[in-house]
C-alpha cells in the first residue's frame, strides 16, 4: 500500500471504508492517535453561546454598539 493511500485512508473515512478487510488490516496506526473526548470534555463545552459584554453598560446586544470591536465577545 502506498503513503498516498496509507493517508488518504487515516482521512477519508469513505475511501476507508472502501478498502477490503484485508488491506484495512494492513494499514498502520494513524499517529495522531485515536481521539475521542469524555463525558467531563463534552460537558465543558458550549459551542454556539455567548457571554455578554461586562466590561461597560455602553454595549446595547452582543456584537454591536459603540464598543463592539474591543468587545470580549466576538
Amino acid at each position: 500500500m502506498s503513503v498516498n493511500d496509507i493517508i488518504r485512508a487515516w482521512k477519508d473515512p469513505v475511501y476507508r471504508k472502501s478498502l477490503s478487510k484485508k488491506r484495512r488490516a494492513l494499514l498502520p496506526d494513524n499517529p495522531i492517535g485515536l481521539i475521542e473526548l469524555t463525558d467531563e470534555n463534552l460537558d465543558a463545552i458550549s459551542g454556539g453561546t455567548a457571554t455578554a459584554c461586562t466590561h461597560c453598560t455602553t454595549c446595547t446586544s452582543l456584537l454591536t454598539g459603540p464598543c463592539a470591536e474591543m468587545c470580549c465577545v466576538k
